[in-house]
């Protein structure tokens, strides 16, 4: 059994004396451990890092087995040491896909919409907007997607302002009625309305951080990733200055 693909670098860990169990988020074959000969000797410490594009041949005698890897680095994201923010998104986004995602189940639009992200992160000061969105994608990926398109009491579209945090569906001011404290609030950019203020992500990322954890409480009784709990944080603690 063999294949190439391109991939991500999410994880490793030290296997033996001198090998590494990395994981890798891959374009065609989802996320996918394999041993990588010397993947923790010196030599291959600047490629086995978090967030390293990755040209990953795999080998295996059979299907179900580990098997190993063998890896070409395509693209490093050291310059991002020296930024905090940035540092702690890129841990962030590799923590929920190795935390999320099911071995080895392809998801093509959500390997389009990483690449988009960690190109943000690297080039945009506005990223943290494209993050929001990202996860958005994740939820759908694993089978939740939001439905804001219309108020699940009214029908109708307009003033939606809460999302039901059983459901996920939105709800307008007047379906709302007594309910409304017992309901998430709904920033406008997360249905794609205006720029992303500082508050309205930290909004967005409530109501995804609620039915993400919620899902992966379900699927493998796993809690969000403390790397997202940090993101959060740093975001929380940026001065106005810092947002744009």
């Amino acid at each position: 059994m063999d294949w190439q693909d391109e991939g991500v670098l999410i994880a490793m860990r030290p296997h033996g004396e001198a090998s590494a169990i990395i994981e890798v988020f891959t374009a065609h074959h989802g996320r996918h451990a394999g041993v990588v000969r010397g993947g923790a000797s010196r030599k291959q410490a600047a490629t086995m890092q978090p967030g390293t594009q990755l040209a990953v041949t795999w080998r295996a005698r059979l299907e179900d087995h580990i098997g190993s890897y063998s890896v070409e680095p395509l693209q490093s994201r050291a310059g991002l040491l020296g930024d905090r923010l940035g540092l702690a998104g890129l841990n962030a986004i590799c923590a929920m896909l190795r935390v999320a995602l099911p071995e080895r189940v392809a998801h093509q639009a959500l390997w389009r919409a990483t690449m988009a992200l960690l190109a943000a992160v690297e080039y945009d000061p506005d990223w943290p907007a494209i993050y929001l969105r990202w996860e958005m994608t994740l939820l759908e990926e694993l089978g939740f997607g939001l439905d804001l398109s219309r108020c699940a009491v009214t029908g109708n579209r307009d003033d939606l302002a809460y999302v039901s945090p059983k459901t996920g569906r939105a709800v307008s001011r007047d379906g709302a009625g007594d309910w409304a404290d017992r309901l998430l609030p709904l920033p406008q950019c997360l249905m794609g309305q205006g720029p992303a203020s500082r508050p309205e992500i930290a909004q967005g990322l409530a109501i995804t951080g609620h039915f993400l954890g919620r899902e992966l409480a379900g699927l493998n009784d796993r809690p969000l990733p403390e790397a997202r709990i940090r993101l959060l944080g740093l975001l929380a603690a940026r001065t106005p200055d810092q947002q744009r």
